[in-house]
């Protein structure tokens, strides 16, 4: 049998949600080929058939959608955040988290102007690294010769933060802008500690005895800026000895910097020795800052300490640090340990966050396992939810036993 197909209309496929949109909207497919199809009877029906239970699974994939998403077209991260800790603070660590990040990025490319609009994003947002945000405004601005705003931002630290570690950097960079006043902005100085620090990797690899005393040395002093100590950190992580740990290690636990506190603790994760996630294992359970707190956890996701993330997401009272040890988890490909969690957890908002760690290593058996045993109707359309994005065969097969109930 030879037949032209020119339209095929499936009209008015309603979805059952009022609750979430207010109305009840409709759904109209429609395929339009313009070619010439031929086929049997039998084959005719089969290809019908096909296109039948792909609308439906476009459908059902759109029902399942919306009782997970924040607003239409949300990132899948950022409502899993809302979710745990409500929309506004969600946006606030997303989007201060993210601009500081290409804040200092932009820094070590001496792109300053950009910097400072990343930074002015950290501080709008009243992210937690606010007061270091005002710091490194305050230095890109005296990289560009603006030296009463850099003044002005440098104000604002003990002001708004009175107990920040980030104050003795700001005196020490406040000195340095002072006496630069007045003064055109020479490119050559700028590079002055480049040089020093090109010159402490060469003596590092060449005569390490000399070199670890002269980076100490540099890192203890109060006149280097965060900037110099920082990449002082990064000449140290390049090297393996216990030396150059010991120095990380001890950083690590009393940086009185910020951000050098957390650079040294991600670069202990590196080495992938038991002695650092010794290290890093002792500061979680000593230090309460969230932040640092946030930080062992990659290291030890780096470090491949699978074992203390598990206990971690089992123990930890912190939702926020709670639901990142399961993501991290998710990276360290630890199936088998997320599944034993979720048959544990009873906090519905971590077992959806254990569904998408599983759902980001293609576990579709160990997650249908899953659906058939779930008795919460969200979660278990979640688990659908992830399912329907796989390209396996067995996820497949599943949908089809769900569609034929």
């Amino acid at each position: 049998m030879q037949m032209i197909i020119r339209k095929i209309t499936v009209a008015a496929l309603t979805l059952g949600s009022a609750g979430l949109w207010g109305q009840s909207p409709s759904v109209q497919v429609h395929v339009d080929t313009g070619k010439t199809l031929t086929f049997n009877s039998d084959a005719l029906q089969s290809q019908m058939k096909a296109l039948e239970m792909e609308i439906q699974t476009k459908v059902e994939r759109l029902k399942l959608d919306l009782p997970f998403e924040i607003a239409q077209n949300a990132d899948r991260d950022a409502a899993d955040r809302a979710r745990l800790f409500g929309k506004a603070e969600a946006m606030v660590y997303a989007s201060g988290g993210s601009s500081y990040s290409r804040g200092t990025s932009a820094i070590d490319r001496r792109d300053y102007e950009t910097a400072v609009t990343n930074f002015d994003k950290v501080i709008d947002a009243k992210n937690e690294r606010a007061d270091g945000a005002y710091y490194w405004k305050a230095y890109s601005l005296n990289k560009l010769g603006k030296r009463t705003e850099a003044l002005a931002a440098l104000a604002e630290i003990p002001k708004q933060f009175p107990q920040s570690r980030w104050i003795n950097d700001a005196k020490a960079l406040e000195v340095e802008v002072r006496q630069a006043s007045g003064q055109a902005v020479s490119p050559e100085a700028q590079v002055d500690d480049d040089l020093k620090l090109l010159a402490l990797n060469a003596l590092m690899n060449s005569d390490q005895e000399r070199a670890f005393p002269l980076v100490e040395k540099l890192l203890d002093d109060p006149k280097t800026t965060p900037a110099i100590k920082k990449r002082g950190l990064y000449v140290m992580a390049q090297n393996r000895s216990d030396k150059a740990r010991e120095i990380l290690t001890k950083y690590a636990k009393n940086g009185s910097n910020p951000d050098l506190q957390l650079t040294a603790v991600e670069y202990l994760g590196t080495y992938r020795a038991k002695e650092s996630q010794q290290t890093l294992a002792d500061m979680y359970s000593s230090m309460n800052d969230v932040l640092i707190r946030r930080a062992i956890l990659r290291s030890m996701t780096n470090s491949g300490d699978t074992a203390r993330l598990v206990t971690i997401a089992k123990t930890e009272s912190n939702l926020e640090l709670r639901r990142e040890a399961l993501s991290y988890l998710g990276n360290a490909k630890a199936v088998t340990e997320l599944v034993q969690l979720y048959g544990t957890e009873n906090d519905a908002s971590l077992k959806g966050q254990i569904i998408s760690s599983l759902s980001n290593n293609n576990a579709a058996s160990q997650l249908i396992t899953l659906a058939r045993a779930e008795k919460n109707a969200d979660l278990k359309r979640r688990i659908v939810d992830r399912l329907s994005r796989m390209k396996s065969k067995e996820a497949t097969d599943f949908l089809v036993e769900i569609l034929n109930k």
